[in-house]
């Protein structure tokens, strides 16, 4: 026999021998005492060995060990070990519905927190009490929400923001002497009762985790079969979407769609969900059972009930601030303090959860004038876009961006009379490859969404600094260049800032064309926009065909990007147009959404030094104010976009255009159109609004809710 075929052999003799053992184990704890005798005898006459039964008391051994080392780490005040040993020595249930467990982890979370305190009093290092503080947040948030509306654990919510808690009545008692010893008499109470290893033998145990897989693979097929059949309805709702898309190509050509065609998909889109019900107790076919608008109501209720979102989870509020103090500071103190504190306030908006928690900070912002909207001093907040630091007017325009990004903060921005005065100041002063001057721009472009805000713009000439700004474009980075675009574009989609172009026609045409050729097809869409806006000037026509405007669009509609070559061709059509000038007085503000971006941090000049605080600890150290922070249901609006085929024709900013040019596919090719066959398949499926054709021009139908917008382009063969 082989070395291996003899080790193969001894590892099965193994195995019996503790399998044998595991049955003399479950014997005795059954007392089948006869049974036992026999079962010796028997295993003795046939050679078979018989291991003795150590599991309980290899059990017993361990629960030892992990007992010691959790009061170890307790009195040590190292946390993490600690509740890495709780969390996996104690099951989920206990941690979730045991009301002891419950307090005690709470308390033991206190306790790790203010370890340093106690331990090293007045001495503690500062960072390791900032990192625990920060462990104790996270807690608070998650496990330690369920407890918040308990009498007894809610003054302890304040605890990570009370700068010294040694000395603050609230927490008087958890400094006491006798806190401790009597916080670990109830830990080694509760883990004497809940670490005692089960008297179970080994056989028994087998046979209920066995139990258990099988129930576990039981759920697996019926998950399996579950998903087999969304994934069959699935394949269901794109034919039945298919067939939807030629009907809405149909009634736009003037065709009828007949009732019983409806009734059809109604019933092949219900029939797996409402089989027993709904589909079997009403005859489609017999009139007056149910009316096709009933049938289309009900299946529109149906719909929009399927994809309504799930209730998000409650994020907690930050912590309410003394702004008055904040504001003092700002205006006051020292160009280095100013200056974490316009980073602290811009991170508190800019890395807050979207949704309530941010829309409440800003709220907070509004409601306490932030920005002294309403003060009559001749200093104010946002005079330190003047102040001679460049650090402190770099984060006070980093600020006013982040304000602009959100539409209620664009809305506070734009009742601040003096603001776009300070704005276009810093503008034109700043040196061009300045952050300060970056900031400034980007803030600007996201204001030129409101009405009020471009015609200020346009008044301030702000339309001729951009044209010697991009008539330089090689000096321009891709971010700054593709705001200055998108700013532009926006100013000439009003009248005035049209009429303010054909007042130098021939140099803005000769800046725009020279971008056509630009390498950032997002800058192209901006150059296309603006030039199609204001082409519809008559003496702007007139000047773009002495210059053979047209020539020059044809030779940049020969690269391989259809979109931008559909856009040209709208262009040119408004070059060859004959039609009067158009007046936009009359639309209100085009854009309503938010478009925060990472790049507002990006670049941080300002570090901390060792011991300095920052961002949130600065703020809840120095400036806690009183719990006046309220949630504020926002308002959405829907924001209409244009076909991608087309020029851009409302206000837009590159934010929110990536994000929709990310998410629109612009692929809808027509060959004829037929009634409802099957000859059409569907090509792609994606977010979006929904496109019709009309004298072969793409526009965008009146747009949907978020929760309404499972509707798609498609390739028709």
């Amino acid at each position: 026999m082989s070395s291996r075929e003899g080790s193969k052999m001894g590892d099965i003799l193994a195995t019996e021998a503790d399998l044998l053992g595991m049955i003399k184990e479950y014997l005795k704890f059954e007392e089948f005492e006869e049974t036992i005798l026999s079962f010796d005898k028997e295993c003795k006459s046939k050679g078979k060995l018989v291991s003795k039964p150590q599991g309980s008391t290899l059990r017993d051994s361990k629960m030892r060990i992990i007992l010691k080392d959790l009061l170890s780490s307790f009195d040590d005040g190292d946390h993490k070990v600690f509740f890495e040993l709780w969390t996996d020595n104690f099951s989920s249930e206990i941690h979730d519905t045991d009301p002891e467990a419950q307090s005690l982890e709470f308390y033991l979370h206190i306790h790790f927190t203010i370890y340093p305190l106690r331990r090293h009093p007045g001495r503690h290092d500062q960072n390791d009490f900032e990192e625990r503080i920060c462990h104790f947040k996270q807690y608070l948030e998650t496990r330690g929400a369920a407890l918040s509306q308990t009498t007894e654990f809610l003054p302890y919510y304040a605890l990570p923001f009370v700068p010294n808690p040694t000395v603050h009545p609230s927490f008087k008692n958890l400094f006491q002497d006798s806190w401790i010893p009597q916080l670990k008499n109830k830990l080694e109470q509760f883990l004497s009762v809940t670490l005692k290893p089960p008297n179970s033998p080994r056989l028994l145990m087998l046979y209920v985790s066995f139990i258990q897989l099988v129930e576990s693979e039981r759920r697996i097929s019926a998950y399996i079969r579950k998903f087999n059949k969304m994934q069959a309805d699935y394949h269901n709702l794109i034919g039945i979407t298919a067939e939807l898309v030629d009907s809405l190509e149909a009634t736009v050509s003037g065709k009828m769609i007949s009732p019983e065609y409806l009734q059809s998909v109604c019933v092949r889109l219900f029939s797996s969900q409402m089989r027993q019900s709904v589909v079997q107790s009403t005859d489609f076919t017999r009139p007056g059972t149910v009316s096709g608008s009933t049938q289309l109501s009900l299946a529109s209720s149906i719909l929009r009930a399927s994809i309504a979102p799930q209730r998000p989870k409650e994020v907690p509020m930050l912590p309410s601030l003394d702004y008055e103090k904040l504001k003092k500071d700002l205006v006051d103190s020292t160009d280095r303090l100013r200056a974490l504190l316009l980073q602290a306030l811009r991170w508190r908006l800019t890395r807050s959860l979207p949704g309530e928690q941010r829309d409440t900070v800003l709220q907070a912002y509004i409601s306490n004038d932030l920005l002294d909207r309403y003060s009559t001093k001749q200093e104010t907040v946002l005079h330190l876009m003047r102040s001679k630091n460049e650090i402190v007017r770099q984060y006070m325009a980093r600020l006013i961006n982040a304000f602009a990004s959100l539409a209620e903060g664009r809305v506070y921005l734009s009742q601040i009379p003096v603001l776009l005065k300070l704005l276009t100041e810093a503008l034109r002063k700043e040196e061009k490859d300045s952050l300060t001057r970056e900031h400034v721009l980007v803030a600007l472009q996201k204001l030129s969404l409101r009405r009020s805000q471009q015609t200020a713009m346009i008044a301030d000439d702000l339309i001729g600094w951009l044209m010697d700004e991009l008539h330089d474009s090689d000096c321009l980075s891709d971010y700054t260049l593709e705001y200055s675009a998108a700013l532009l574009m926006n100013l000439c989609l009003r009248t005035k800032g049209k009429r303010k172009c054909a007042e130098n026609a021939k140099h803005v045409l000769k800046v725009l064309t020279d971008l056509l050729g630009h390498e950032n097809h997002e800058i192209r869409s901006y150059v296309n926009g603006a030039l199609y806006s204001i082409l519809c000037i008559p003496s702007v026509r007139q000047e773009a065909k002495e210059m053979s405007v047209e020539e020059i669009l044809r030779c940049y509609s020969k690269e391989e990007n259809p979109d931008l070559n559909r856009q040209i061709e709208f262009i040119i059509k408004q070059l060859n147009s004959e039609g009067p000038e158009s007046d936009d007085e009359e639309e209100d503000d085009d854009n309503d959404e938010d478009l925060m971006e990472t790049d507002l941090d990006k670049e941080e000049d300002l570090q901390p030094q060792p011991r300095e605080l920052s961002g949130e600890s600065l703020l809840t150290t120095e400036y806690l104010g009183i719990m006046t922070n309220m949630a504020r249901v926002k308002r959405k609006a829907s924001v209409v976009q244009p076909g991608v085929d087309e020029p851009l024709q409302r206000p837009v900013t590159p934010s929110s255009h990536h994000l929709y040019m990310h998410t629109h596919i612009p692929t809808y090719t027509h060959t004829h159109t037929h009634t409802h066959t099957h000859t059409h398949k569907l090509n792609s499926f994606m977010l979006g609004d929904c496109f019709y054709s009309k004298l072969n021009v793409f526009h965008s139908l009146p747009p949907l809710t978020e929760t309404q917008k499972p509707f798609l382009v498609v390739h028709i063969k």
